[in-house]
């Protein structure tokens, strides 16, 4: 019972990085934000609400979709990712403690770089936590079987439709938009095997506690 409340308690801490890097990296979208969030940049200056609103929907929209092809990727891990980290992006952004634009490219591209970290450790450790798949991680693994794809080119293909949408609504596309895989994905993986092998160690202790001497 422990464990399982340490898995949550470290799978909403992950989802408390990921929603914080995406705020920083909001707030210098000018030079060019992840696909998904282009996107959701654009609806939110099309149609107002907010866009973390506009996150939770785009995950709820994945979840149903999901759902109905393939429900095999729907667990309570990915209801949590989708209601969360829009909530909690918007809760950063609100607080207006981050750093804003500049007037100085380099120290704007910092702000972003540090942004796309902080979400990469983000993601890496509530996958980590084995809670569940996110909606758009399960929405990519469905398109996967479904097409007979990999899950990186279905990656590729997906978010490459995202961010011509994001681009047409007018999102903020430019050069770090394009940037985003090449830092975020090594940062994640890092970061989901060290939690994962902190988690492990965690439960080897726990079970050799209970063993009991022959």
């Amino acid at each position: 019972m422990a464990l399982r409340l340490l898995r949550y308690f470290i799978f909403f801490l992950g989802l408390t990085f990921f929603g914080l890097g995406n705020a920083i990296a909001v707030n210098v979208q000018s030079l060019g934000l992840h696909p998904w969030e282009v996107l959701n940049v654009a609806l939110f200056e099309w149609f107002g609400f907010t866009i973390g609103t506009w996150s939770v929907m785009c995950g709820l929209v994945l979840v149903l979709i999901v759902f109905v092809v393939d429900r095999k990727y729907i667990n309570i891990g990915t209801f949590l990712n989708a209601l969360s980290i829009g909530p909690i992006m918007d809760f950063f952004l609100h607080l207006n403690i981050l750093p804003h634009e500049t007037e100085h490219w380099w120290l704007n591209i910092l702000i972003l770089l540090t942004g796309i970290i902080i979400t990469g450790i983000g993601g890496g450790i509530y996958v980590a936590a084995g809670i569940g798949a996110g909606p758009r991680d399960g929405f990519m693994l469905s398109v996967s079987e479904k097409t007979g794809l990999s899950v990186s080119w279905a990656r590729i293909v997906v978010e490459s439709l995202i961010l011509i949408i994001g681009f047409i609504l007018g999102g903020p596309v430019f050069i770090m938009t394009f940037a985003y895989t090449f830092i975020q994905s090594p940062v994640f993986q890092f970061s989901m095997k060290l939690m994962r092998s902190f988690i492990v160690s965690l439960e080897k202790k726990r079970k050799e506690q209970f063993e009991i001497p022959l």
